[in-house]
């Protein structure tokens, strides 16, 4: 046995990756799912994509691949987190749609809750922020809005997940009802000080605690797949969420190390190690991993719109036809021109956490056209990126070496990440397996079945594809960052 299948589920698409034993990509498999959109802010995935994309792209590795499944030793599963789904616990069957952690139907509860004054309990034992991108109001709006859902809930006749469990369940044929420590500490329901589901939390959002599922650690047994789906039973031996499971994918294990992953949304991960960090300045206290019942904690910032701006210069605006056409588009905008576009389509993530505002453009002119709209786009990202950097370094305190590690689609481009560099004012590092969110899944479960190494020698195998290094001068940057914190001020009082 010496292949790791790692399964990525993400927002817009699902992708199964088969490593070897020294954890070499060999084979990849992607498959997109519609986006449902039922009412202005709300997102929704139908269960059925979600699952038939995961089955789909893991059997169709293995066939790519050449391989018997009888040669893979694990499985490791990594996902979109906060995403949330209900489902009846003989049948399997959801009671809804999955409701996506860019859903925003939740505002009015999170703001009620927050009038009654239970923010800072939430924040203290969660280490989050009362906003409908979590999981917990999510689960308290299906058991509400669904008829029947409430009185079968406190039945015990219903399971709740976020998608890791939700494949855990689906893969093991309804045998394992499980999560990891990383996407139970996503849900406004988990103590990530005592690693267990707080019953003061669940009352107040009025969820039954028969509802949630067993919490692990991140390298462990989550119980085997139905022996059908793949030819033989496979053992699942890692979960992680997905920009924890990018933390691990980019060996961030010692305190101070940065990474940030650029999928659909961008998050930055800053380790503080066994120091539980409480946050002034917006951010979120998270697990960053859970090994052998060992906590590693981090402050994360989270950003909704990355990725997906370039997504909506494709499908919204069709300027594009394909996301590295953004690049040359770029390069050949007007420099005379200092278009800001604020990408907040669904609301201010970190630190702001301004789930009314909505998007806007700054300085349009005339002579604005596609290049400065892709330009501006991309920018945004560098700039939204800096908000986040500037709070972690403020909330941590210590010393940090001020590398930034990034991961995920738009890392790939050269002038995003210059950018990038140029407005953080520091080294930005892009490693040669930019696709750590699988990797870090895959290192997991290769952990757990005896296949990698240790985490300082999983770090040592760490390479590295290119540094890029700042070259704009400081009153440039400067300039323009102010710009950006302007725009963004604009933005959040229409």
């Amino acid at each position: 046995m010496t292949y790791i299948l790692a399964i990525d589920q993400g927002t817009t698409s699902s992708r199964a990756i088969l490593f070897d034993a020294a954890l070499r990509p060999v084979a990849t498999a992607q498959e997109e799912f519609p986006q449902h959109y039922p009412c202005p802010g709300w997102v929704e995935h139908d269960p059925a994509d979600l699952w038939s994309t995961v089955a789909g792209t893991a059997r169709g590795v293995i066939e790519k691949a050449g391989i018997d499944a009888r040669s893979i030793a694990a499985i490791g599963i990594t996902n979109q987190r906060e995403t949330t789904l209900v489902w009846d616990r003989k049948t399997g069957e959801p009671i809804h749609n999955a409701i996506v952690w860019q859903d925003r139907r939740t505002a009015d509860t999170c703001g009620r809750l927050r009038e009654d004054g239970l923010e800072a309990l939430f924040t203290a034992r969660t280490g989050l922020l009362l906003d409908p991108y979590f999981s917990g109001t999510k689960v308290a709006w299906l058991l509400d809005n669904v008829e029947g859902a409430r009185a079968r809930a406190e039945r015990g006749e219903l399971a709740f997940g976020t998608v890791d469990t939700f494949l855990i369940w689906k893969l093991t044929g309804g045998a394992v009802h499980a999560t990891d420590a990383t996407n139970a500490a996503r849900t406004l329901l988990f103590n990530i000080a005592t690693n267990e589901w707080d019953t003061d939390l669940c009352a107040a959002l009025d969820v039954p605690l028969s509802l949630l599922p067993e919490v692990r650690d991140c390298a462990a047994e989550f119980g085997t797949t139905r022996p059908d789906l793949f030819g033989r039973p496979i053992p699942i031996l890692g979960v992680a969420g997905d920009q924890q499971a990018a933390t691990v994918g980019q060996a961030c294990f010692t305190p101070g190390m940065m990474k940030s992953t650029y999928g659909t949304g961008c998050f930055a991960l800053l380790n503080t190690g066994t120091d539980l960090v409480p946050s002034t300045h917006r951010l979120l206290t998270t697990i960053a991993y859970r090994l052998e019942g060992k906590t590693t904690y981090a402050l994360e910032g989270s950003i909704f719109i990355a990725g997906a701006v370039v997504q909506w210069l494709r499908d919204g605006l069709k300027i594009i036809r394909e996301a590295k056409e953004t690049q040359p588009l770029a390069e050949a905008a007007d420099p005379a021109q200092d278009v800001v576009l604020v990408p907040a389509f669904t609301g201010l993530g970190a630190p702001y956490w301004r789930p009314d505002c909505r998007g806007a453009i700054f300085g349009l002119t005339r002579n604005s056209g596609p290049a400065e709209l892709a330009r501006a786009a991309l920018q945004s990202v560098g700039y939204q990126t800096r908000d986040l950097l500037e709070a972690m370094r403020a909330d941590w305190g210590a010393a940090s070496d001020g590398v930034l590690r990034v991961d995920g689609g738009m890392a790939t481009s050269d002038w995003t990440m210059q950018y990038l560099s140029d407005i953080l004012g520091a080294p930005v590092d892009r490693p040669k397996v930019t696709e750590t969110t699988a990797l870090g899944a895959a290192y997991l479960a290769g952990l757990r079945a005896g296949l990698c190494p240790d985490p300082a020698g999983f770090a040592a195998t760490w390479a590295l594809d290119r540094r890029f290094t700042p070259a704009m001068d400081s009153a440039t940057r400067d300039a323009r960052y102010a710009r950006w914190g302007r725009a963004v001020a604009a933005t959040m009082s229409m």
